[in-house]
């Protein structure tokens, strides 16, 4: 059977290929593709060919076929259909139609509608920042980003008996996606001090530098970006040292220390899945493209700032 899947040929350069699907279907299922998610921030990194050579294998798709830099079919937020009609969510890159081994099919809940389930890879390191940084009720926690990631963050935090969160961004525009979710928005010159938890998702030093600044003494900072093959000063001077702040990474890639041994990736994903049922995130999903025009349309988009999807995500529709 024939199947056509989106490709990053080259920096920026993007192509529908035809293939077929495999013979061999042992252990696996077929699934036909509704809706998927473009990632602004990994797969920016992917199309403009930015993947340290070191983190080859560790950055792979969990069913990505062609190898960094290029040519590459990568993609991880994919909603489609089982034989039996069942929506289900997969971590597999751009394709109208394909196979999956059938432990990675996770259901979608009825009450979770197809545009808002695309978000479940988000959602989960969402879940997994949460966790890593050990965030808890009456924190006052400051997320530094308001791309998709950091909203959904703090939408999650904003959930915590008794929190008190804000959400900083630099660009004004994306104070409108902080309102829809009922979340304070500032500019870093304005940001409160003297915060419990900071979490940097601005894929930038200034961003991570404003955390360290923000955060109050004996404080945590978690840094959640990640920046590819770009050097990141950060500054440890000042009152770091003096204020004993801990700074702690955060990476979807393994399952929070502190619940690794009782949560699997696939419990892990099914939560993220459950937690889309809040109407709210419904502002994030706002643009779509249709698959047979995603080429150009990513090209432009994952190349530089799109002022219509400030916070918000690109679905290709199928």
């Amino acid at each position: 059977m024939m199947t056509r899947a989106l490709w990053t040929v080259a920096p920026g350069r993007f192509e529908i290929r035809t293939g077929t699907l495999a013979t061999d279907t042992t252990g696996m299922i077929e699934v036909r593709a509704l809706q998927s998610a473009v990632s602004r921030g990994t797969e920016r990194l992917v199309a403009g060919g930015l993947v340290p050579e070191s983190e080859y294998e560790r950055m792979r798709a969990p069913l990505q076929e062609g190898d960094f830099p290029f040519p590459v079919k990568y993609g991880y937020a994919m909603v489609g259909l089982d034989p039996k009609g069942d929506r289900v969510f997969v971590l597999h890159p751009h394709q109208d139609r394909f196979l999956a081994p059938a432990a990675m099919l996770r259901p979608v809940p009825d009450a979770v509608p197809t545009a808002r389930a695309v978000l479940a890879a988000n959602m989960e390191t969402a879940v997994n920042v949460l966790w890593d940084a050990g965030a808890g009720p009456g924190d006052r926690i400051t997320v530094v980003g308001a791309g998709l990631v950091g909203l959904l963050i703090a939408r999650l935090a904003h959930r915590l008996p008794g929190a008190v969160v804000e959400i900083i961004d630099r660009d004004p525009g994306r104070a409108a996606a902080a309102a829809a979710l009922d979340l304070p928005f500032r500019a870093p010159d304005a940001a409160a001090p003297d915060r419990d938890l900071v979490i940097n998702v601005s894929a930038s030093a200034a961003g991570l530098d404003l955390a360290l600044d923000l955060a109050g003494m004996e404080a945590r900072v978690v840094e959640a970006s990640w920046h590819g093959d770009r050097e990141t000063p950060i500054n440890l001077g000042r009152a770091f040292h003096a204020r004993r702040l801990k700074l702690i990474s955060s990476q979807v890639g393994q399952v929070s220390a502190g619940r690794r041994a009782r949560w699997s990736h696939a419990n892990r994903l099914d939560l993220a899945l459950r937690l889309l049922d809040d109407a709210a995130l419904d502002a994030l999903v706002v643009d779509e493209v249709a698959f047979a025009a995603a080429p150009a349309r990513l090209a432009t988009h994952l190349s530089g700032p799109d002022p219509d999807l400030r916070g918000t995500v690109l679905r290709i529709v199928y």
